[in-house]
């Protein structure tokens, strides 16, 4: 499903779109909402872009030891994106951890939708993979 967003649905959002209301496979170290199916998460979209993401952190040990034993589950039928059991964190949530949660937004992609530029290169100050064409269109003796 995230698989068929990603593909067919990011593209489209070019208003600025708010997703909420994720799968809980797709967010292991999020905060489950009342309907435990989903978690407490957001994604704001702009121009077929993410530009933000947004959730509640998970603080629950006990939670959060079931997920990572899904993901663990999850690889052994294949998936090369899920995670190992990270004991270490596991007993700092144990330890006591309080409520927390934030977001994350691209100030590089908000620098590129308030430029109009099509690419994360032409706004970073110091780019490191910046189009060789471009420097050469502007300069043609430099190579």
């Amino acid at each position: 499903m995230q698989a068929f967003f990603d593909e067919f649905v990011e593209p489209t959002l070019i208003q600025p779109t708010f997703i909420h209301t994720y799968p809980i496979e797709v967010s292991p170290l999020t905060k489950k909402t009342a309907d435990p199916r989903f978690v407490d998460r957001f994604e704001l979209f702009i121009g077929g872009t993410e530009f933000g993401n947004a959730y509640s952190e998970l603080n629950n040990p006990f939670d959060q030891e079931e997920r990572f034993k899904a993901q663990l589950a999850a690889r052994e039928r294949g998936d090369d994106e899920a995670a190992d059991i990270d004991f270490s964190f596991l007993d700092a949530l144990i330890y006591g951890m309080p409520p927390a949660g934030g977001i994350g937004v691209g100030v590089d992609r908000l620098c590129m939708l308030f430029a109009e530029q099509s690419t994360i290169r032409e706004v970073l100050i110091f780019p490191t993979m910046k189009d060789e064409v471009a420097v050469t269109k502007k300069d043609p003796e430099k190579k």
